[in-house]
Protein backbone atom coordinates (compact mmCIF):
# COMPACT_ATOMS: atom_id res chain seq x y z
CA UNK A 1 0.00 0.00 0.00
CA UNK A 2 1.44 3.41 -0.83
CA UNK A 3 2.59 5.82 2.13
CA UNK A 4 2.30 8.97 2.73
CA UNK A 5 5.77 11.53 1.86
CA UNK A 6 6.07 14.90 3.16
CA UNK A 7 7.24 16.01 -0.58
CA UNK A 8 8.60 19.20 0.49
CA UNK A 9 10.95 18.18 2.86
CA UNK A 10 13.12 15.51 3.58
CA UNK A 11 14.77 13.96 6.23
CA UNK A 12 17.78 16.15 5.93
CA UNK A 13 15.81 19.37 5.49
CA UNK A 14 13.68 18.06 8.59
CA UNK A 15 16.76 18.35 10.49
CA UNK A 16 17.62 21.85 9.35
CA UNK A 17 14.65 23.64 9.65
CA UNK A 18 14.81 24.22 13.60
CA UNK A 19 18.05 26.20 12.89
CA UNK A 20 17.14 28.36 10.16
CA UNK A 21 16.80 32.34 11.21
CA UNK A 22 14.01 34.54 10.02
CA UNK A 23 16.80 36.71 7.43
CA UNK A 24 16.69 32.99 5.65
CA UNK A 25 12.92 31.78 6.06
CA UNK A 26 11.41 31.85 2.85
CA UNK A 27 9.18 34.52 2.17
CA UNK A 28 6.28 32.45 0.99
CA UNK A 29 5.15 30.15 3.99
CA UNK A 30 4.11 26.59 2.72
CA UNK A 31 0.06 25.74 1.96
CA UNK A 32 -1.26 24.44 5.16
CA UNK A 33 -2.07 21.13 5.69
CA UNK A 34 -5.45 19.79 6.13
CA UNK A 35 -3.59 17.05 7.88
CA UNK A 36 -1.83 18.92 10.08
CA UNK A 37 -2.30 19.88 14.07
CA UNK A 38 -3.55 23.53 13.90
CA UNK A 39 -4.48 26.36 16.26
CA UNK A 40 -8.18 27.29 15.77
CA UNK A 41 -6.97 30.68 14.62
CA UNK A 42 -5.27 33.07 11.92
CA UNK A 43 -2.87 32.13 9.01
CA UNK A 44 -0.58 28.90 8.91
CA UNK A 45 2.87 29.41 9.38
CA UNK A 46 5.54 26.78 9.20
CA UNK A 47 6.98 26.97 12.48
CA UNK A 48 10.50 26.21 12.64
CA UNK A 49 10.84 25.23 16.61
CA UNK A 50 10.19 21.90 17.25
CA UNK A 51 8.16 23.14 20.25
CA UNK A 52 4.65 24.11 20.28
CA UNK A 53 5.79 26.97 22.56
CA UNK A 54 7.40 28.56 19.70
CA UNK A 55 3.66 29.04 17.32
CA UNK A 56 2.16 32.15 18.24
CA UNK A 57 -1.48 32.39 18.62
CA UNK A 58 -3.37 31.62 15.69
CA UNK A 59 -0.37 29.90 13.77
CA UNK A 60 -0.28 26.03 12.45
CA UNK A 61 2.38 23.73 13.98
CA UNK A 62 3.05 21.72 10.68
CA UNK A 63 4.87 18.45 11.29
CA UNK A 64 8.97 17.94 10.07
CA UNK A 65 8.77 14.56 9.62
CA UNK A 66 7.58 13.70 6.50
CA UNK A 67 4.27 11.95 8.47
CA UNK A 68 2.05 14.17 6.11
CA UNK A 69 1.40 15.45 2.22
CA UNK A 70 1.40 18.73 2.21
CA UNK A 71 -1.84 19.20 -0.15
CA UNK A 72 -4.86 16.74 1.47
CA UNK A 73 -6.07 14.36 -1.35
CA UNK A 74 -9.32 14.67 0.63
CA UNK A 75 -10.90 18.02 1.84
CA UNK A 76 -11.83 17.10 5.26
CA UNK A 77 -9.46 17.52 8.35
CA UNK A 78 -7.89 14.94 10.12
CA UNK A 79 -6.94 11.62 8.33
CA UNK A 80 -10.13 10.11 7.50
CA UNK A 81 -12.37 10.94 4.77
CA UNK A 82 -15.42 12.39 5.71
CA UNK A 83 -16.44 14.91 8.11
CA UNK A 84 -20.25 14.08 7.73
CA UNK A 85 -20.58 10.64 6.08
CA UNK A 86 -24.02 9.69 5.52
CA UNK A 87 -25.83 6.60 4.35
CA UNK A 88 -23.80 3.38 3.33
CA UNK A 89 -20.71 5.47 4.20
CA UNK A 90 -21.36 5.93 7.86
CA UNK A 91 -22.68 2.60 8.44
CA UNK A 92 -18.98 0.93 7.06
CA UNK A 93 -17.40 3.93 8.87
CA UNK A 94 -19.44 3.14 12.06
CA UNK A 95 -19.03 -1.17 11.41
CA UNK A 96 -15.02 -0.73 11.31
CA UNK A 97 -15.20 1.98 14.83
CA UNK A 98 -16.82 -1.14 16.60
CA UNK A 99 -13.83 -3.23 16.15
CA UNK A 100 -10.83 -0.34 16.58
CA UNK A 101 -12.70 1.87 19.08
CA UNK A 102 -14.66 -0.14 21.40
CA UNK A 103 -13.17 -3.23 21.51
CA UNK A 104 -11.96 -2.36 25.30
CA UNK A 105 -15.26 -0.83 27.03
CA UNK A 106 -17.01 -3.59 25.09
CA UNK A 107 -15.85 -6.42 26.99
CA UNK A 108 -16.03 -4.78 30.63
CA UNK A 109 -19.60 -6.78 30.99
CA UNK A 110 -16.80 -10.04 31.56
CA UNK A 111 -15.72 -9.13 34.98
CA UNK A 112 -16.90 -5.30 35.97
CA UNK A 113 -20.26 -6.76 38.36
CA UNK A 114 -18.27 -9.55 39.84
CA UNK A 115 -15.14 -7.76 40.71
CA UNK A 116 -17.69 -5.44 42.65
CA UNK A 117 -18.86 -8.28 44.36
CA UNK A 118 -15.59 -10.05 44.69
CA UNK A 119 -15.08 -11.62 48.37
CA UNK A 120 -12.08 -9.32 49.24
CA UNK A 121 -14.66 -6.62 49.16
CA UNK A 122 -17.18 -8.66 51.62
CA UNK A 123 -20.01 -7.13 49.55
CA UNK A 124 -23.12 -9.19 49.67
CA UNK A 125 -25.03 -9.75 46.73
CA UNK A 126 -28.51 -8.15 49.18
CA UNK A 127 -30.75 -6.48 46.73
CA UNK A 128 -29.59 -2.89 48.63
CA UNK A 129 -26.62 -3.60 47.25
CA UNK A 130 -27.44 -4.84 43.87
CA UNK A 131 -29.31 -1.61 43.02
CA UNK A 132 -26.89 0.55 44.75
CA UNK A 133 -23.36 -0.96 42.62
CA UNK A 134 -26.06 -1.34 39.16
CA UNK A 135 -26.98 2.03 39.54
CA UNK A 136 -23.25 3.41 40.14
CA UNK A 137 -22.58 1.46 37.14
CA UNK A 138 -25.21 3.18 35.08
CA UNK A 139 -24.26 6.33 36.10
CA UNK A 140 -21.16 5.97 35.08
CA UNK A 141 -21.43 4.56 31.88
CA UNK A 142 -23.89 7.87 31.27
CA UNK A 143 -21.43 10.59 32.75
CA UNK A 144 -18.44 9.98 32.01
CA UNK A 145 -18.82 8.44 28.44
CA UNK A 146 -22.58 9.94 27.22
CA UNK A 147 -21.91 13.51 28.40
CA UNK A 148 -18.58 13.99 28.89
CA UNK A 149 -16.62 11.81 26.13
CA UNK A 150 -19.74 11.97 23.26
CA UNK A 151 -21.62 15.08 24.25
CA UNK A 152 -18.35 17.36 24.73
CA UNK A 153 -14.90 15.94 24.24
CA UNK A 154 -15.52 14.80 20.79
CA UNK A 155 -16.17 18.02 19.85
CA UNK A 156 -12.39 19.85 21.39
CA UNK A 157 -11.60 17.89 17.82
CA UNK A 158 -8.33 19.70 15.72
CA UNK A 159 -8.81 19.18 12.31
CA UNK A 160 -10.46 16.10 13.11
CA UNK A 161 -7.72 14.80 15.23
CA UNK A 162 -8.31 13.71 18.83
CA UNK A 163 -6.42 12.85 22.34
CA UNK A 164 -4.15 14.75 24.25
CA UNK A 165 -1.81 16.60 21.94
CA UNK A 166 -4.66 17.12 20.09
CA UNK A 167 -6.37 19.34 22.95
CA UNK A 168 -3.01 20.43 23.90
CA UNK A 169 -2.54 22.50 20.83
CA UNK A 170 -6.21 23.85 21.06
CA UNK A 171 -5.77 25.03 24.51
CA UNK A 172 -2.14 27.19 23.49
CA UNK A 173 -4.20 30.25 21.98
CA UNK A 174 -6.52 30.67 24.62
CA UNK A 175 -3.46 31.98 26.47
CA UNK A 176 -2.38 35.19 27.18
CA UNK A 177 0.51 36.00 25.48
CA UNK A 178 1.35 37.84 29.05
CA UNK A 179 0.37 34.81 30.85
CA UNK A 180 3.62 33.32 32.81
CA UNK A 181 5.24 30.61 30.99
CA UNK A 182 5.06 28.10 34.00
CA UNK A 183 1.43 27.92 33.29
CA UNK A 184 2.27 26.86 29.80
CA UNK A 185 4.32 24.42 31.26
CA UNK A 186 2.10 23.07 33.58
CA UNK A 187 -0.55 22.35 30.30
CA UNK A 188 2.50 20.64 28.99
CA UNK A 189 2.91 18.19 31.66
CA UNK A 190 -0.76 17.88 32.43
CA UNK A 191 -0.91 16.36 28.65
CA UNK A 192 2.50 14.20 28.90
CA UNK A 193 1.36 13.05 31.91
CA UNK A 194 -2.21 12.06 30.59
CA UNK A 195 -0.37 10.24 27.44
CA UNK A 196 1.61 8.16 29.46
CA UNK A 197 -1.24 7.01 31.34
CA UNK A 198 -2.55 6.07 28.21
CA UNK A 199 0.34 4.35 26.85
CA UNK A 200 0.51 2.45 29.97
CA UNK A 201 -2.81 1.15 29.30
CA UNK A 202 -1.77 0.11 25.98
CA UNK A 203 1.28 -1.77 27.18
CA UNK A 204 -0.89 -4.27 29.42
CA UNK A 205 -4.57 -3.72 28.20
CA UNK A 206 -3.00 -6.56 25.10
CA UNK A 207 -1.55 -8.96 27.10
CA UNK A 208 -4.57 -9.14 29.74
CA UNK A 209 -7.20 -9.15 27.71
CA UNK A 210 -5.84 -12.01 25.57
CA UNK A 211 -4.33 -13.88 28.69
CA UNK A 212 -8.30 -13.45 30.17
CA UNK A 213 -10.24 -14.60 27.09
CA UNK A 214 -7.50 -17.54 26.94
CA UNK A 215 -8.51 -18.06 30.54
CA UNK A 216 -12.21 -19.13 29.18
CA UNK A 217 -10.79 -21.92 27.51
CA UNK A 218 -9.44 -23.32 30.72
CA UNK A 219 -12.89 -23.47 31.75
CA UNK A 220 -14.56 -25.89 28.48
CA UNK A 221 -11.22 -27.50 28.64
CA UNK A 222 -8.98 -27.51 31.66
CA UNK A 223 -6.84 -30.03 29.43
CA UNK A 224 -5.78 -27.08 27.35
CA UNK A 225 -4.56 -25.06 30.21
CA UNK A 226 -0.67 -25.61 29.94
CA UNK A 227 -1.32 -23.91 26.61
CA UNK A 228 -2.61 -20.67 27.22
CA UNK A 229 0.70 -18.43 27.52
CA UNK A 230 2.17 -20.01 24.28
CA UNK A 231 -1.42 -19.12 23.10
CA UNK A 232 -1.48 -15.57 24.17
CA UNK A 233 1.86 -15.32 22.89
CA UNK A 234 1.31 -16.25 19.06
CA UNK A 235 -2.09 -14.23 19.39
CA UNK A 236 -0.52 -11.34 20.53
CA UNK A 237 2.37 -11.60 17.71
CA UNK A 238 -0.48 -11.50 15.16
CA UNK A 239 -2.43 -9.06 16.27
CA UNK A 240 0.53 -6.69 16.06
CA UNK A 241 1.70 -8.09 12.91
CA UNK A 242 -1.49 -7.50 11.10
CA UNK A 243 -1.23 -3.56 12.22
CA UNK A 244 0.51 -2.92 8.91
CA UNK A 245 -2.62 -3.62 6.95
CA UNK A 246 -4.06 -0.12 8.88
CA UNK A 247 -7.14 0.72 10.48
CA UNK A 248 -9.89 0.28 7.73
CA UNK A 249 -8.54 -3.39 6.91
CA UNK A 250 -8.14 -4.45 10.81
CA UNK A 251 -11.44 -2.72 11.83
CA UNK A 252 -13.81 -4.14 9.00
CA UNK A 253 -12.01 -8.08 10.02
CA UNK A 254 -12.80 -6.91 13.71
CA UNK A 255 -16.22 -4.93 13.11
CA UNK A 256 -18.55 -7.94 12.58
CA UNK A 257 -16.82 -9.38 15.48
CA UNK A 258 -18.20 -6.81 17.65
CA UNK A 259 -21.13 -6.21 16.52
CA UNK A 260 -21.89 -10.04 16.75
CA UNK A 261 -20.98 -9.75 20.85
CA UNK A 262 -23.00 -6.67 21.36
CA UNK A 263 -26.05 -8.09 19.39
CA UNK A 264 -25.20 -10.88 22.46
CA UNK A 265 -25.02 -9.43 25.31
CA UNK A 266 -27.91 -7.81 24.70
CA UNK A 267 -29.87 -10.36 24.14
CA UNK A 268 -28.63 -12.27 27.25
CA UNK A 269 -29.66 -9.10 28.89
CA UNK A 270 -33.11 -9.02 27.77
CA UNK A 271 -33.44 -12.62 28.80
CA UNK A 272 -32.81 -12.00 32.08
CA UNK A 273 -34.07 -8.39 32.93
CA UNK A 274 -37.50 -9.77 31.26
CA UNK A 275 -37.59 -12.46 34.00
CA UNK A 276 -37.28 -9.24 37.03
CA UNK A 277 -38.16 -6.01 35.40
CA UNK A 278 -37.95 -3.89 38.76
CA UNK A 279 -34.34 -4.26 38.48
CA UNK A 280 -35.01 -1.05 36.07
CA UNK A 281 -35.45 1.06 38.61
CA UNK A 282 -31.85 1.06 39.37
CA UNK A 283 -31.34 3.86 36.84
CA UNK A 284 -32.74 5.83 39.78
CA UNK A 285 -29.38 7.56 41.08
CA UNK A 286 -30.98 7.48 44.84
CA UNK A 287 -29.87 3.76 45.36
CA UNK A 288 -26.17 5.32 44.04
CA UNK A 289 -26.84 7.81 47.28
CA UNK A 290 -27.52 5.17 49.88
CA UNK A 291 -25.41 2.41 48.66
CA UNK A 292 -22.38 5.52 49.57
CA UNK A 293 -23.88 6.53 52.78
CA UNK A 294 -25.02 2.78 54.04
CA UNK A 295 -21.34 1.40 52.91
CA UNK A 296 -19.16 4.66 53.34
CA UNK A 297 -15.05 3.80 52.85
CA UNK A 298 -16.17 0.61 51.31
CA UNK A 299 -18.37 1.95 48.82
CA UNK A 300 -15.31 4.25 47.99
CA UNK A 301 -13.33 0.89 47.52
CA UNK A 302 -16.23 -0.49 45.24
CA UNK A 303 -16.14 2.85 43.23
CA UNK A 304 -12.62 1.45 41.92
CA UNK A 305 -14.54 -1.88 40.35
CA UNK A 306 -17.33 0.12 39.15
CA UNK A 307 -14.53 2.66 37.08
CA UNK A 308 -13.24 -0.68 35.16
CA UNK A 309 -16.67 -0.39 33.06
CA UNK A 310 -15.82 3.04 31.57
CA UNK A 311 -12.29 1.86 31.16
CA UNK A 312 -11.32 2.18 27.12
CA UNK A 313 -13.91 5.00 27.09
CA UNK A 314 -10.55 7.36 25.92
CA UNK A 315 -10.31 5.63 22.63
CA UNK A 316 -13.70 7.38 21.81
CA UNK A 317 -11.61 10.19 21.47
CA UNK A 318 -7.72 8.77 21.21
CA UNK A 319 -8.79 7.20 17.57
CA UNK A 320 -11.43 10.25 16.52
CA UNK A 321 -8.51 10.75 13.70
CA UNK A 322 -9.46 7.40 12.47
CA UNK A 323 -13.00 7.45 11.78
CA UNK A 324 -14.45 10.76 12.70
CA UNK A 325 -17.14 12.12 15.61
CA UNK A 326 -20.21 10.92 13.75
CA UNK A 327 -19.70 7.06 13.27
CA UNK A 328 -17.78 6.90 17.04
CA UNK A 329 -21.19 8.74 18.01
CA UNK A 330 -23.45 7.20 16.10
CA UNK A 331 -21.94 3.75 17.28
CA UNK A 332 -22.06 3.92 21.24
CA UNK A 333 -24.98 6.19 21.10
CA UNK A 334 -27.11 3.43 18.91
CA UNK A 335 -25.79 -0.20 19.79
CA UNK A 336 -22.60 0.18 22.59
CA UNK A 337 -24.30 2.07 25.30
CA UNK A 338 -27.80 0.42 24.81
CA UNK A 339 -25.87 -3.32 24.98
CA UNK A 340 -23.85 -2.62 27.90
CA UNK A 341 -26.85 -1.27 29.81
CA UNK A 342 -28.89 -4.02 28.87
CA UNK A 343 -26.20 -6.81 29.80
CA UNK A 344 -25.54 -5.09 33.26
CA UNK A 345 -29.33 -5.00 33.88
CA UNK A 346 -29.37 -8.80 33.39
CA UNK A 347 -26.60 -9.66 35.39
CA UNK A 348 -28.33 -7.47 38.06
CA UNK A 349 -31.27 -9.10 37.53
CA UNK A 350 -29.76 -12.38 37.59
CA UNK A 351 -28.38 -11.77 41.35
CA UNK A 352 -31.65 -10.73 42.49
CA UNK A 353 -32.88 -14.48 42.01
CA UNK A 354 -29.64 -15.99 42.55
CA UNK A 355 -27.45 -14.00 44.97
CA UNK A 356 -24.70 -17.05 44.68
CA UNK A 357 -24.00 -16.06 41.05
CA UNK A 358 -22.07 -13.71 42.14
CA UNK A 359 -18.64 -15.46 41.29
CA UNK A 360 -19.55 -15.00 37.65
CA UNK A 361 -22.43 -13.23 36.86
CA UNK A 362 -21.81 -12.47 32.99
CA UNK A 363 -21.62 -16.20 31.23
CA UNK A 364 -24.23 -17.70 34.11
CA UNK A 365 -26.85 -15.42 32.00
CA UNK A 366 -26.27 -17.74 29.74
CA UNK A 367 -28.36 -21.25 28.87
CA UNK A 368 -25.70 -24.19 29.99
CA UNK A 369 -26.38 -25.36 25.73
CA UNK A 370 -25.00 -22.02 25.27
CA UNK A 371 -22.28 -21.40 27.62
CA UNK A 372 -19.24 -22.93 24.69
CA UNK A 373 -20.68 -20.51 22.09
CA UNK A 374 -20.84 -17.73 24.40
CA UNK A 375 -17.36 -18.65 25.63
CA UNK A 376 -15.60 -18.44 21.87
CA UNK A 377 -17.52 -15.02 21.19
CA UNK A 378 -16.00 -13.34 24.56
CA UNK A 379 -12.65 -15.02 23.27
CA UNK A 380 -12.72 -13.22 19.75
CA UNK A 381 -14.01 -10.06 21.50
CA UNK A 382 -11.44 -10.24 23.95
CA UNK A 383 -8.67 -10.17 21.36
CA UNK A 384 -10.27 -7.15 19.73
CA UNK A 385 -10.49 -5.36 22.72
CA UNK A 386 -6.55 -5.04 22.59
CA UNK A 387 -7.32 -3.13 18.92
CA UNK A 388 -8.68 -0.03 20.80
CA UNK A 389 -5.29 1.03 22.64
CA UNK A 390 -3.14 -0.45 19.82
CA UNK A 391 -5.09 2.56 17.50
CA UNK A 392 -5.28 5.24 20.19
CA UNK A 393 -1.27 5.02 21.10
CA UNK A 394 -0.41 5.21 17.08
CA UNK A 395 -2.76 8.33 17.26
CA UNK A 396 -1.10 10.20 20.03
CA UNK A 397 2.07 9.43 18.53
CA UNK A 398 1.87 10.82 15.23
CA UNK A 399 0.38 14.25 17.51
CA UNK A 400 3.37 13.96 20.12
CA UNK A 401 5.63 13.87 17.06
CA UNK A 402 3.96 16.93 15.04
CA UNK A 403 4.21 19.32 18.36
CA UNK A 404 7.60 18.15 19.18
CA UNK A 405 7.53 16.36 22.32
CA UNK A 406 8.44 12.89 21.00
CA UNK A 407 11.12 12.09 18.97
CA UNK A 408 10.81 12.22 15.01
CA UNK A 409 9.09 8.77 13.76
CA UNK A 410 8.78 7.19 10.41
CA UNK A 411 4.75 6.40 10.24
CA UNK A 412 3.53 4.56 7.51
CA UNK A 413 -0.14 5.11 6.47
CA UNK A 414 -1.06 2.14 5.49
CA UNK A 415 -5.41 2.32 5.53
CA UNK A 416 -6.06 4.53 1.81
CA UNK A 417 -10.05 4.73 2.49
CA UNK A 418 -9.59 6.08 6.48
CA UNK A 419 -6.00 7.26 6.83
Amino acid sequence: MPNDQNTPASADQAEAVPERSAENAPAEPPSPSADALRHPTGPATDVGARNAFAAKPGEEVHAHTGMFPTQSTHGGGGHHRDQNPTGKRLAILTLTALGVVYGDIGTSPLYALKECFSPHYGLAATRENVFGVLSLIVWALTLVVTVKYVTFVLRADNRGEGGTFALLALIFPKRSPDAPAARGRWLVALALFGTALLYGDGIITPAMSVLGALEGIEIATPSLSEYIVPLAVIILAVLFAVQRFGTDRVGKAFGPIMLTWFVCIAVLGVNSVRQDLSILSAVNPWYAIQFAQMHGGLAFLVLGSVVLVVTGGEALYADMGHFGRKPISTAWLWLVFPSLLLNYFGQGALLLRHPEAAENPFFLLAPKPLLIPLLAIATMAAIVASQALISGAFSITREGDQLGYIPRLENKHTSVPDE
